[in-house]
C-alpha cells in the first residue's frame, strides 16, 4: 500500500512515515498544499494522510481540487481543529474520515487500513491469472505444487500486473506505483524486475507469460478469461 502524508510539521511528518512503513506501508511526504494536490493527482496513492492547516495551499482546498479532478482517493484529514464545524467541512469537502491531533497511533493505522479496504485491490487474500496464484499477505507466488516468495518490489510489480490483466502497464506508471513520485529509479529498475520475474515464472512453470509491448510496457499473456 502507497500512502501520501500531506503535513508542515517536518517532525510529525517523519513520525508518519516511519509508523506507516514499520507497518508494511511505502510513505511519500509532502510539507505544503501545493506539493500534496500535485503528488494526489498522480493517482499513484492508495491513500492520502491530509493535514488542513498548510502552507501555499490548505487541506479544505487541495480535497477539494482532488475531487474536482474526479480522484476517488481516500483522505483521512489531519488537524489541531476539534470545532465540529471544521469536521463537517472536510466531510462535505470530499473527506472519507477525520482525525483530531494528537491521536493514537494504533487509531491511525486502524483507519489507513479501514479506507485502504474499501477499493477491492488492496484487499488480503488471493489473485489469480491463468495457473497462477498470489497470496497477497505472504508474498507468494504459485503454479500447481511450485511455489516461491516475492521480494516486495517483485510482489508490488506482479499484484499490478494481475490486477490489470487486460490493460498494458507503461514503465512509466509501474515506476510511479512501485518506487514513487519523487523516486530517482529509471526504466533500467522496471526491466531488471521483470526480469526477476519471467525466471520466476518459467521456474513454476507457469503457461502466464510477461509480454513486452515494444516502445509501451508490459502485460501479461496465457491467463485465459
Amino acid at each position: 500500500m502507497r500512502v501520501l502524508v500531506v503535513e508542515d510539521e517536518i517532525r510529525l511528518a517523519a513520525t508518519l512515515q516511519d509508523l506507516l512503513e514499520m507497518n508494511g506501508c511505502t510513505a511519500d511526504v509532502c510539507h505544503d498544499g501545493e506539493a500534496g494536490l500535485d503528488n494526489a493527482l498522480s493517482g499513484i496513492y492508495d491513500v492520502v494522510l491530509l493535514d488542513v492547516m498548510l502552507p501555499r495551499i490548505d487541506g479544505f482546498t487541495v480535497l477539494r481540487r482532488l475531487r474536482e479532478s474526479g480522484s476517488a482517493v481516500p483522505v483521512l484529514m489531519l488537524t489541531a481543529r476539534s470545532e465540529v464545524s471544521d469536521r463537517v467541512t472536510g466531510l462535505d469537502s470530499g473527506a472519507d474520515y477525520y482525525l483530531t491531533k494528537p491521536f493514537e497511533p494504533k487509531e491511525l493505522l486502524a483507519c489507513v487500513r479501514a479506507l485502504a479496504r474499501r477499493q477491492p485491490e488492496l484487499r488480503g487474500g488471493v489473485l489469480t491469472c491463468g495457473d497462477l496464484k498470489l497470496e497477497k499477505d505472504a508474498f507468494i507466488l504459485s503454479c500447481g505444487e511450485r511455489s516461491v516468495r516475492l521480494s516486495r518490489k517483485e510482489f508490488d510489480m506482479m499484484e499490478l500486473l494481475m490486477l490489470n490483466q487486460k490493460q498494458v502497464l507503461t514503465k512509466e506508471s509501474l515506476l510511479l506505483k512501485i518506487w514513487g513520485y519523487e523516486s530517482d529509479a529509471e526504466d533500467n529498475n522496471v526491466e531488471v524486475y521483470i526480469s526477476f520475474l519471467r525466471k520466476k515464472l518459467s521456474h513454476l512453470g507457469s503457461e502466464v507469460k510477461i509480454k513486452t509491448i515494444r516502445m509501451v510496457g508490459y502485460c501479461l499473456e496465457g491467463g485465459g478469461e
